[in-house]
């Protein structure tokens, strides 16, 4: 009787490393082979050269930033709106959190979170051609404040209060979706310490601020740390879709000066320059985050 032989399986890995292939090829082609041109950041930098015929200069394209006046306005305008938003989109999804968390019919509940869940998976192409409409002189907005005799308004292009426009418009998109992880960090408090509260007396707004709250901390502390990354993220596909050359004064970020450099100017070198400033900062941000993560929440990515 012949013996059959037996095949012999291939290794794990092998089939985790083919099924994952496709993704290493689209990370090398689209990530790393880009990164080529950030030699053009210590270049002048000139097409028809291309990036190793072109002269180098060292870090002059990045002293010669700090010496332009928009270099220095769209730095500022990137902190004062993207620190806004890091906080406020902390404090108004936990408190609304909170708020829904109270309420006892579950239908109810369920539909409001759906209702403020889904402005999130709206893109800001489409939705700030909408506010750009709604908050036009013909807008609804004008509108109403017509009917009551009032004069029009036009929010979109007064510098002063454009800054407040973007971070209100990102919290009112964001904040349902925020509310999730604060209503699962909700879940997680245990319901006997609301039991032993209420059989000492403790009213409603005693047993949040003394249990609600402290159960909340941790992950306060983590999604904080976590957001300081995104120090110098102010959003470019919000601005870009919603700013305008009236407001450009407190409305131009880095991401937005980037691009009118590189694409509209064709200054690439400093363009790229900038660009390559920002990545560094928000490297170290990243990492300076995930080190408080780790120390302060006990939160590790690997």
């Amino acid at each position: 009787m012949e013996k059959t032989k037996t095949r012999k399986a291939l290794p794990t890995w092998f089939h985790y490393s083919l099924m994952c292939l496709p993704g290493y090829i689209w990370l090398f082609m689209f990530s790393i082979v880009p990164m080529v041109g950030i030699v053009m950041a210590f270049q002048n930098f000139n097409p028809s050269k291309g990036w190793f015929g072109s002269p180098w200069v060292g870090l002059e394209n990045f002293e010669f930033l700090w010496t332009i006046p928009d270099a220095k306005r769209a730095l500022w305008n990137t902190l004062v709106i993207a620190v806004s938003k890091v906080i406020l989109n902390i404090i108004v999804p936990m408190t609304f959190a909170l708020l829904l968390n109270e309420i006892k019919n579950m239908k109810f509940k369920k539909g409001v979170q759906t209702i403020v869940y889904l402005p999130h998976f709206i893109s800001w192409v489409l939705l700030g051609n909408i506010i750009t409409n709604m908050l036009g002189t013909k807008g609804i907005l004008n509108y109403i404040l017509g009917l009551f005799g009032a004069g029009p308004v036009m929010p979109m292009t007064e510098p002063s209060t454009f800054q407040g426009l973007l971070v209100g418009t990102d919290i009112w998109k964001e904040f349902g979706y925020g509310a999730v992880v604060y209503l699962a960090a909700l879940t997680g408090i245990d319901l006997s310490l609301y039991e032993a509260a209420a059989i000492d007396g403790a009213n409603r707004w005693q047993s949040t601020w003394h249990i609600t709250l402290p159960g909340l901390v941790p992950t306060v502390v983590l999604l904080t740390t976590l957001a300081m990354g995104n120090v110098l993220n102010a959003g470019f596909d919000q601005v870009f879709n919603m700013y305008n050359q009236l407001v450009i004064e407190t409305a131009d970020i880095i991401d937005t000066y980037v691009y009118r450099l590189g694409i509209v100017k064709l200054q690439f070198s400093l363009s790229t320059a900038a660009g390559l400033f920002k990545s560094v900062v928000s490297f170290i941000l990243v990492v300076t985050s995930y080190a408080l993560a780790y120390k302060f929440a006990d939160y590790t990515i690997f």
